[in-house]
């Protein structure tokens, strides 16, 4: 059985499809990886942040991008935050961003 794709909101999809070519490119290919594998790639693709939340990492010609990401029952992946990356580390500010969107999800789905 396959994995589903979903987002936080319209606003998070149009983000993450508007992310330069090579990083909306590599976002699609790892996607359809997750559907069909589920969606612990491992590293490089996704790293596990602690508490039920990941980050599928992209990197591409235009930079290095992150989306936020947790899963829900019913084999669900939900797409939370994106942002390109401009440090070594990811800001907190994005980190928080993206906790408070899985507490919300995963309480609507409680």
């Amino acid at each position: 059985m396959e994995y589903t794709i979903c987002y936080y909101s319209d606003g998070v999809e149009e983000e993450i499809l508007a992310l330069p070519d090579t990083l909306a490119a590599r976002y699609i290919v790892l996607t359809r990886r997750m559907v069909s594998l589920g969606p612990n790639l491992g590293e490089p693709h996704t790293e596990a942040f602690g508490g039920g939340l990941f980050e599928l990492r992209l990197r591409g010609q235009e930079g290095i991008a992150r989306v936020f990401f947790c899963t829900l029952a019913g084999r669900r992946i939900v797409m939370l935050h994106s942002f390109i990356k401009k440090t070594q580390r990811t800001p907190p500010r994005e980190i928080r961003i993206a906790e408070a969107r899985m507490k919300e999800v995963k309480h609507a789905n409680s």
